[in-house]
C-alpha cells in the first residue's frame, strides 16, 4: 500500500494505491492522520489506484472521519473503482461519507 500526499488550496490530496487491508491498516491510519494533525482538517482520498478494501481498511477511514470531524473539517472518498465501491454499498458506507466522482468534485465537497 503506498500513499502520495498533496495539497491543492486548503484540501490535503491523499492517493491511496495497492490494498487498503490488515496488513497496511496500521501504516494507513498513521499517515492519514498525521496528514490530518498537519493542520488541515480538509481531506480528499483518492482512491483511484486502490485495488482492494477490507474491514481493517473500512475501519481506518471511519477513524480518520471521525477525527476530521472532530476537528470541524471534512472528508471526502473519490475515484472508487466498482469492486470497492461495492464494498462500500455492502457495509453501508456509502451512506456515510462523501463519495464523488472525481477529484474535483471531491475537493469542492470538503471546502
Amino acid at each position: 500500500m503506498q500513499i502520495a500526499q498533496e495539497t491543492e488550496g486548503e484540501a490535503v490530496i491523499l492517493a491511496l494505491t495497492g490494498q487498503l487491508d490488515s496488513s497496511a491498516a496500521q501504516s494507513a491510519e498513521t499517515t492519514l492522520s498525521a496528514a490530518l494533525g498537519a493542520g488541515s482538517p480538509q481531506l480528499v482520498l483518492d482512491m483511484s489506484g486502490l485495488d482492494y478494501i477490507s474491514s481493517a481498511g473500512l475501519r481506518v477511514l471511519l477513524v480518520v472521519a471521525k477525527k476530521a470531524q472532530q476537528a470541524k473539517g471534512k472528508m471526502a472518498l473519490c475515484g472508487l473503482s466498482p469492486n470497492v465501491r461495492e464494498v462500500f454499498s455492502v457495509s453501508g458506507f456509502d451512506t456515510i461519507f462523501s463519495i464523488q466522482p472525481d477529484r474535483a468534485a471531491a475537493i469542492a465537497a470538503v471546502r
